[in-house]
């Protein structure tokens, strides 16, 4: 237990490195370019050094050409979430395109955690799982 919360405190430190990231690239290219392709590059230049502060400082694992195939996997259901967000938040909500990606990205962020942590660290599920489960009277733990 002390360990997944570690990964989440440190999962937080590098989400709020690469947002910052990721917002950073994001208002250099705006100017540049339609805001949604200015938000689509950024996230994937941002997604590349995510998957190495997440594989070297969250989890503690080592890179792999697997889990680095893998990873963006894990950022489909973020994009999707944020794309849709960001959307709705410009075209509905009315919001700021400056501000729009920065609030879409807050909400996904559990998502991205709980997928992130299934592709960089096989096992863990199962490992969570049998944590929780209850041992069975009569029957040691040792």
């Amino acid at each position: 237990m002390k360990d997944q919360l570690g990964q989440i405190v440190r999962f937080g430190l590098v989400g709020g490195v690469n947002t910052a990231t990721f917002f950073g690239i994001y208002l250099l290219l705006h100017p540049w370019m339609p805001y949604f392709a200015a938000y689509s590059l950024a996230f994937v230049l941002s997604m590349v050094g995510s998957f190495f502060m997440n594989t070297y400082f969250t989890y503690r694992t080592r890179p792999t050409w697997k889990k680095f195939l893998l990873f963006p996997l894990t950022n489909v259901t973020n994009y999707v979430i944020q794309s849709v967000g960001l959307y709705a938040l410009v075209t509905w909500a009315g919001m700021d395109t400056r501000i729009a990606p920065l609030v879409a990205a807050v909400v996904a962020i559990p998502f991205t955690f709980v997928l992130s942590r299934k592709i960089l660290v096989p096992g863990a599920a199962r490992a969570a799982q049998a944590q929780a489960e209850p041992v069975p009277s009569g029957k040691s733990t040792v």
